[in-house]
């Protein structure tokens, strides 16, 4: 089974939880960039509840612009912030020891542009689950495919039918502030990967019924 994606920030559990029922998947860059997308935003869970981190982008003017295309704007320490926020969050989570020195380069070094960057993040994160499944970017923008197009039905605020023969019903799991919130499901993925660790691939599975 294949199936297209598009790429995303830190992606949220249902992302990963759906690419694993596949053998091979791609990741579209050339679709037009659109906001308030998981592109370049990921939710994790704060002391004061659910908080989205945002990469700013350099803005583009007239025509449309591909996401492969786009390019990370650093006019401001939005790096800093972004781990400053990881650290606060999940400093004392069971695995976030385990797991932070392999994502430290993420928010010291710079890539130019978004998808190179979540593409890199994203190849960490699948070593991370130990995933078999083979990853590739789209070579064009393709209007029908043999696979499931998942393009656009894992977004922040999804409003469109897609048909796969299955869904995603969130798995709970332990959460950092677990006695102060209800179980909040669908962060991004560092959110079950460093409260559940090596248990994170079981949920995955487990959060997707055919």
């Amino acid at each position: 089974m294949t199936a297209i994606f598009s790429t995303a920030y830190l992606a949220p559990v249902e992302y990963y939880a759906m690419m694993l029922r596949y053998r091979k998947v791609q990741l579209e860059q050339y679709d037009s960039y659109q906001k308030q997308t998981y592109r370049n935003r990921c939710v994790i869970l704060g002391a004061n509840g659910p908080l989205s981190l945002t990469i700013p982008i350099v803005k583009q003017s007239g025509l449309k612009t591909l996401v492969k295309d786009v390019q990370i704007d650093y006019a401001t320490p939005w790096q800093k912030n972004h781990w400053r926020s990881i650290i606060s969050s999940y400093n004392s989570s069971p695995f976030f020891e385990f797991y932070k020195t392999e994502l430290v380069p993420f928010y010291e070094n710079k890539w130019k542009f978004l998808m190179d960057y979540n593409i890199e993040l994203h190849h960490l994160i699948a070593s991370w689950l130990e995933f078999d499944v083979e990853i590739e970017r789209t070579g064009s923008f393709q209007v029908h495919l043999e696979g499931d197009d998942l393009r656009a039905a894992i977004t922040p605020k999804n409003h469109k039918i897609v048909e796969v023969d299955a869904k995603f019903v969130p798995f709970n799991y332990t959460q950092t502030y677990f006695e102060k919130f209800d179980f909040i499901p669908n962060l991004s993925i560092i959110d079950l990967l460093f409260n559940s660790g090596p248990e994170s691939e079981l949920i995955l599975q487990r959060s997707v019924i055919s």
